[in-house]
């Protein structure tokens, strides 16, 4: 045998590209559409279809392509679904030669010069197949001037041509176009599919791979078949017999999704000594820093979707222990301590990202995170500033502890509101206190004008801009607001200010709308001082001096005593806030 005779090695991801419409993983509801199209002679005459990477937009436009083409082994054939794979047709398109199926990269051939080669050679009759069959890939790189020349001939194309197109960016094709196709979604393929596929390959070629390196691959590919198996293509070489599943993590540069979530423990515990030798420990074992971040977050995501849908904990891609600590951790977590953890690792990631040195960042990140673990919640330091002792907290904000008895006897005569559940018990004194603690939160903004200054502190320009002309102010007090709205107020006026609110200061605001009672909005009443103080400059004497001198002078601005000294004020503030030592005292 001569070295040319020698077959040449094709990875996976070539040698099984499916060829037809059976072999497709996890695209059920395209193939039924297409395949009743096809028995009901209803083939539409331009497709496009659209997908995240590798889940088979081109191959699915070859597999058409072959179907209409189609002819069968004995040469009588019609368009299939079922491509025999054999005829002369489905042959040469499937080796990508066929010279009445043309194939065009969008990415690379973008200009309008392009597509007009297109548009003058649709009129020629196919010189061997059934259809003359364009495929453009990317379609969405194509230039305006490109789509716009396209239009004509895809609405109204001769009927021996056909139009299929691929594309990861729909949002970026023109709607024009999209109306004159016929639109298929391919969806990324579920891990149970994944993993079945991957398995059926690994078999193929003979290779040993155990079913956590294929979980570990799955959860990688994020539902992409060709990532997945352009991964198991590697993971096969990296292993050379038999692929385990720290083989697979070390190849990704991934770490052990126990130790994982040790260090999600050690962080919810606060223990910073603990999680930074964990964190050390599987840095020297080859994990990135940024991959162990990565999980800390994944792992906060998942846990926190188990909280709310404890179905999620059935991953197939996690093993069995995992998904039972993961469950205990959805029961034991609050939500505010799984949502402080993912906005903080959020910031972490990007804070790696950045850093010169991304070890040192993640290390600074996970000592970070063990110190907020600790904080008391919201309401804990509510109850401590009105002199109440809160519950003690388990391990990273988890279930209170019972209070001390003597606490609960001194809270008792306070009236409490009744919250009886099914056994008929009433509610804590814990509630009475909640309720005081709301009080004292809202006796903060006492006046409108407190409400103001809140949004001004925000920076919320659009809304404080709203509320000083929109605003007219019927009856005010903490927590409710009703005004008349002024001819220029937008109609979410009310929702858009309550919701703010609400935000900002923790407690429900009753903001509506009233026919009636309204006072001058706060621009009105600026407008009104502001002109009276214009009038009483024009009329002091030294100004209508200048005036008289200067025909053309006109007042700019004006700036009282009283403006004055609040603008010094606020500079003393702000120099004895510079020359304040904030570790002075510490």
């Amino acid at each position: 045998m001569t070295e040319s005779d020698t077959p040449k090695y094709q990875v996976l991801a070539r040698k099984y590209r499916p060829e037809t419409f059976a072999d497709l993983v996890g695209q059920d509801a395209m193939v039924r559409t297409l395949k009743n199209a096809f028995a009901a002679d209803r083939i539409a005459q331009a497709f496009i279809m659209t997908g995240i990477r590798g889940t088979g937009k081109t191959t699915t436009a070859r597999i058409i392509a072959k179907g209409m083409n189609c002819i069968g082994e004995d040469g009588q054939g019609g368009p299939t679904t079922e491509p025999c794979g054999k005829c002369e047709n489905c042959v040469a398109i499937m080796e990508g030669r066929h010279v009445d199926v043309m194939e065009m990269d969008a990415a690379s051939r973008t200009g309008v010069g392009d597509i007009r080669e297109i548009i003058e050679s649709v009129h020629y009759r196919a010189a061997s197949a059934r259809y003359k069959i364009y495929i453009i890939d990317e379609v969405h790189m194509l230039s305006t001037s490109a789509f716009n020349a396209l239009l004509k001939t895809l609405e109204e194309p001769p009927e021996h041509v056909k139009f299929i197109f691929a594309t990861t960016e729909i949002r970026k094709v023109p709607v024009t176009v999209l109306s004159r196709c016929q639109r298929f979604d391919l969806r990324r393929i579920e891990p149970e599919d994944q993993i079945c596929l991957l398995r059926k390959i690994a078999t193929a070629e003979g290779a040993q791979i155990t079913d956590d390196a294929l979980a570990l691959i799955t959860r990688a590919a994020e539902g992409s078949a060709r990532d997945a198996q352009s991964l198991l293509d590697q993971a096969i070489s990296h292993g050379a017999g038999e692929t385990t599943a720290e083989q697979v993590r070390a190849m990704l540069g991934l770490a052990d999704r126990g130790r994982v979530l040790d260090l999600f423990d050690m962080i919810l515990r606060g223990q910073a000594g603990d999680a930074l030798h964990e964190l050390s420990s599987q840095y020297a074992d080859g994990a990135d820093p940024m991959a162990i971040l990565r999980d800390l977050a994944e792992i906060a995501h998942w846990v926190s979707v188990i909280k709310i849908t404890p179905d999620a904990a059935e991953d197939p891609t996690v093993g069995p222990d995992e998904r039972t600590r993961g469950a205990q951790m959805a029961t034991d977590l609050p939500m505010r301590v799984l949502s402080r953890l993912w906005q903080m690792l959020l910031k972490s990631l990007e804070e790696v990202a950045m850093a010169p040195n991304a070890m040192m960042a993640a290390e600074m990140a996970v000592i970070r995170l063990t110190h907020v673990a600790d904080l008391p919640s919201p309401e804990e330091l509510v109850r401590k500033l009105d002199g109440v002792t809160p519950p003690t907290t388990g391990p990273g904000g988890g279930a209170p502890r019972a209070a001390p008895t003597t606490q609960t006897t001194a809270q008792s005569s306070t009236p409490a509101p009744n919250h009886s559940g099914t056994g008929g018990t009433s509610a804590t004194s814990g509630n009475t206190v909640l309720a005081v603690a709301t009080d004292d939160a809202l006796a903060h903004y006492p006046t409108f004008d407190h409400v103001v200054e809140l949004i001004r502190k925000h920076r919320d320009v659009k809304l404080l801009v709203d509320v000083e002309t929109g605003v007219r102010l019927a009856a005010y007090q903490p927590g409710r607001i009703e005004f008349v709205p002024a001819p220029n107020a937008p109609a979410d006026l009310a929702q858009k200010l309550g919701s703010r609110l609400q935000a900002w200061t923790g407690n429900r605001w009753a903001v509506t709308m009233v026919n009636e009672g309204g006072a001058e909005t706060i621009a009105e009443v600026r407008d009104h001082e502001a002109n009276e103080l214009r009038q009483k400059a024009t009329a002091h004497p030294l100004v209508q001096a200048v005036i008289a001198q200067f025909p053309g002078a006109k007042i700019t601005d004006i700036r009282t005593p009283k403006a004055l000294e609040a603008e010094a004020m606020v500079e003393a503030l702000q120099e004895v806030e510079d020359e304040w030592d904030p570790f002075e005292d510490s």
